[in-house]
């Protein structure tokens, strides 16, 4: 999504001397869509971005991706994630809706207090320091899954590894900004059809490389070359880089000269998440008939989330059914051999679905489902099992970014900066007329208040275009993006 609306910001300046480099075979990124099914059974499903989060309220601004999805015809539909969820612990159903809406108060009351303290200071904390400090102290499974399904859920990481004022501006662009709607894509072209339709309208063949890997990208005052894997090499006069914040961290891609400090710091200063969708298909449908289940495992983040595909507003008769895990959990599944996945995989479905303890309630007003009344005592096979592990694979080494305890402006400041600037006449001699850096970097991480969204990606993309298609037109005389030398404390650290 940053690379194509920054090609489209190039573009629509009258900057045609471009190309568009993707080390896949289409273009996407991790909007990445998989047929998934038995042999005459197979339905598209989206391994990574799934949903407009945030649509448009009121007179409002829209989000843009809402505006893309419109425009392409990509079908969505709204998700209930909250609308007569059914619930379970490891011996069965059980209704503890109750325990899910004092997490969303809990979740209120933490971005409020982080609003609240903003105009005073921007002194950072943990997440887990807000909700403590609100008084939200989970303890139970119940009440631990009620927190993931509200937070982890959302941002990838726990609240112990998340920024608390981050996460709150984070979510409060994003759903008071637009609106609290959240549209699933159902599209069988894939979710990637924003991308792929919109760089159709303006990209000429010649200006886009499929499947060439970058190895290097080299700079200097003059200019720019990019090194791919097969051996050739791009000189350009400007390189945006659209590598997700993992690979960048990673080091998968060599810079040359090195990235500065400062930028590298930056760099290492944000966590890239991780969020694993694990789809199943069965024979038939034996689960709930809401949209939307919750697990309390006692282990936190153990399989909590489970979203039923089988079902009228999505794709009846699918037998679908897929599960969200994330953060460290989400990186020990991808460790594990696929049986031993799909084992326990298995295993968390038979404790809410096949449990032999019969001494909880089975009824559960506003939907119980397949899973609740009368049992069958045989956990079934599926006929299809996939998941995909974003952090294994060097395209992107995790899902999306997020921001840890001790947010620092200086460091985002940096994360967005050009790199390679200088002084350089039209001749190539050196002269006293600044120019912008060289090497500029657009993607989901450089976004403020939309880091970890779509639309955070299509809004840094959007911006570096256009800043760098204004260093073109104007010979190189343009500014490039601050950037601070030395991060330092709010205070030194006396008498160490």
């Amino acid at each position: 999504m940053a690379g194509i609306t920054a090609a489209r910001a190039l573009h629509e300046a009258g900057v045609t001397d471009f190309i568009v480099v993707e080390a896949g075979h289409e273009l996407g990124g991790r909007l990445m869509s998989h047929r998934f099914g038995a042999p005459g059974r197979e339905h598209t499903v989206e391994l990574g971005a799934n949903w407009v989060q945030g649509t448009r309220r009121g007179d409002g601004p829209e989000n843009p991706v809402w505006t893309l999805a419109k425009k392409h015809g990509v079908r969505t539909q709204r998700s209930a994630y909250f609308d007569g969820l059914t619930t379970y612990n490891e011996q069965g159903q059980l209704d503890f809706r109750h325990v899910v809406d004092a997490a969303s108060k809990n979740f209120d009351r933490l971005v409020a207090s982080a609003g609240s303290r903003l105009p005073e200071s921007l002194v950072d904390a943990s997440a887990r320091t807000g909700y403590s400090i609100t008084g939200s102290h989970p303890h139970t499974p119940e009440e631990m899954a009620a927190e993931y399904y509200q937070f982890d859920w959302e941002f990838t990481t726990s609240p112990e590894e998340s920024s608390w004022l981050a996460s709150a501006w984070n979510n409060n662009h994003t759903f008071s900004a637009f609106s609290e709607e959240n549209l699933m894509s159902l599209d069988p072209r894939g979710f990637k059809t924003l991308v792929q339709a919109e760089a159709a309208a303006f990209l000429a063949p010649a200006q886009l490389r499929l499947n060439a890997t970058v190895t290097a990208v080299a700079y200097d005052a003059h200019g720019v070359r990019v090194a791919l894997a097969d051996g050739q090499t791009l000189a350009a006069d400007y390189a945006i880089c659209t590598f997700s914040l993992g690979v960048l961290q990673h080091g998968d891609v060599a810079f040359v000269p090195p990235l500065p400090a400062w930028k590298t710091e930056a760099i290492h200063s944000m966590t890239m998440g991780e969020y694993t969708k694990i789809f199943l298909q069965f024979p038939e449908k034996f689960w709930f008939d809401t949209e939307t289940a919750l697990f309390a495992s006692r282990e936190r983040g153990r399989y909590p989330v489970w979203q039923s595909l089988d079902h009228a507003a999505f794709l009846p008769g699918s037998g679908v059914l897929f599960g969200t895990v994330t953060g460290a959990f989400a990186r020990r599944v991808a460790a594990l051999p696929r049986a031993a996945a799909q084992a326990e995989v298995l295993a968390a479905l038979q404790a809410m679905f096949f449990s032999d303890d019969q001494s909880q309630s089975q009824s559960q007003s506003g939907g119980g489902g397949g899973g609740g009344g009368g049992r069958a005592r045989t956990m079934p096979e599926p006929d299809a099992f996939f998941y995909k592990t974003w952090t294994s694979d060097p395209r992107f080494r995790g899902a999306y970014a997020t921001w840890p305890p001790g947010f620092v402006a200086e460091r985002h400041v940096n994360l967005r900066a050009d790199v390679g600037g200088g002084y350089v006449g039209e001749d190539g001699e050196e002269r006293e007329t600044p120019r912008a850096g060289r090497v500029w970097f657009a993607g989901e991480a450089g976004s403020l208040r939309y880091f970890g969204y779509l639309h955070g990606a299509y809004f840094e993309g959007q911006d570096i275009g256009a800043r760098v298609a204004r260093c073109v037109l104007q010979r190189g005389v343009c500014p490039g993006l601050e950037h601070v030398e030395a991060v330092r404390n709010v205070r030194p650290y006396g008498g160490v």
